[in-house]
């Protein structure tokens, strides 16, 4: 850090390096590069990992799961740790046990002027808050410790559907979900079928009592005639690589964003029309269920901005490198588009790109004056820049590339 401020050379920290807008990487720049930095150390006792900076999601549930636990992560096995949990981290265990960052106990961190600090409730209180749910913006996290639970076993899958009964089915998944119980988490969404053609998936996950589960799955199988479906129990490791297909090393991408209360008619219709206009077989849309144990957090424990039950709609583009990106990039700003005026204000800062000017400003909701005053407090210089923060009145270049 000394180096890159004493000749004014841009500062980047490359964590699992899965950032779709490439922001861990610096063109002519310096980058901090954690990736060899994968140690995960599991105490089952008191049922904590210890997580160094450049591990993957995988690399911790792996470790976790010869001991009967695991962590809160995403959907997929391949995103570093320390980016997600910093950043937010929705996954299929929300429900039940709140984001990824509602489960970091504390975080070594260390800061623009090269002094390494331990932020817990009791150590840089402050610094501590404004890492749930701030990122990397304030220092370089070189390990985590973060709470585990004991699940050894989920029900789990793919439920797939035709898409002529796709606003049947998001219609009463809705009905669903607003009374569903915590352990189950059902992200959902639009892939292309084996004809080319849009579908309608759920993918539940249900981390509680298995018999139970069974039940409470049967209900997703009756909105309507399934194409396919897969849903057994399985370990939470094998889990993680159900999205691998989705995301794959050398195709380009490109992705938006929009936060949703629920299900509504207009939300469906923005959800069929994007369907209806996929710009290639490689696009999909990707739906994460807020809900249960996060939603129950205050929200102005963490620096993370909104805690009512929601969904956040990942709008990925995806095509391959010899083709023309101008479709692409229509189609995923068209549906955000579309989206925009039953959405919520703000995002999921974890997915915003850097241009996302609007829904940055409101995604860190009443948090956002504190979160920059802790970002003057921890790096006054401005050395760090990972996901955006809110513009500072008095800083414009703020949370922006440097």
């Amino acid at each position: 850090m000394l180096t890159a401020r004493s000749h004014d050379v841009p500062l980047s920290v490359r964590g699992g390096g899965n950032d779709w807008a490439g922001r861990s990487l610096r063109d002519g720049g310096l980058v901090i590069d954690l990736t060899e930095m994968r140690q995960v150390v599991i105490t089952p006792q008191l049922q904590v990992a210890s997580v160094e900076g450049g591990a993957t999601a995988g690399d911790v549930v792996a470790a976790a799961q010869p001991h009967g636990l695991t962590a809160a992560t995403g959907t997929t096995g391949g995103v570093g740790m320390a980016g997600l949990t910093l950043g937010g981290g929705y996954g299929p265990l929300n429900g039940r046990f709140g984001l990824a960052l509602d489960n970091l106990l504390s975080a070594e961190v260390v800061l623009a002027d090269g002094r390494q600090v331990t932020a817990n409730p009791t150590s840089e209180p402050e610094l501590y808050w404004a890492l749930r749910g701030g990122g990397g913006n304030f220092g370089v996290a070189t390990s985590l410790s973060i709470r585990l639970h004991a699940v050894p076993e989920i029900l789990s899958g793919f439920i797939i559907y035709p898409w002529s009964q796709a606003t049947d089915v998001w219609t009463q998944l809705n009905e669903i979900l607003h009374h569903g119980p915590d352990e189950l988490t059902v992200q959902s969404g639009i892939l292309s079928g084996s004809d080319g053609g849009p579908t309608v998936f759920l993918s539940p996950v249900w981390s509680g009592d298995l018999a139970r589960g069974h039940t409470v799955v049967e209900q997703l199988l009756r909105l309507g005639t399934p194409l396919s479906s897969q849903v057994a129990p399985t370990r939470y490791a094998d889990m993680l690589s159900f999205f691998d297909a989705q995301t794959v090393t050398g195709r380009h991408y490109a992705l938006r964003t929009r936060t949703v209360p629920s299900y509504t008619p207009d939300v469906i219709a923005a959800l069929i029309e994007a369907g209806e206009s996929q710009s290639s077989v490689l696009s999909g849309v990707f739906i994460h269920h807020f809900h249960g144990a996060a939603t129950r957090v205050a929200v102005d424990s963490t620096a993370f901005g909104i805690r009512t039950p929601h969904f956040v709609v990942e709008i990925l583009a995806a095509w391959n490198p010899d083709d023309d990106q101008t479709p692409h990039l229509a189609w995923a700003d068209g549906v955000s588009t579309n989206l925009a005026a039953d959405a919520l204000p703000g995002g999921y800062a974890n997915l915003l790109g850097p241009t996302d000017h609007d829904q940055i400003a409101h995604a860190y909701g009443p948090n956002a004056e504190r979160l920059l005053a802790a970002k003057n407090r921890y790096d006054p210089d401005q050395v760090f820049s990972a996901i955006p923060l809110p513009p500072d009145p008095t800083s414009p270049a703020l949370g922006m590339s440097r």
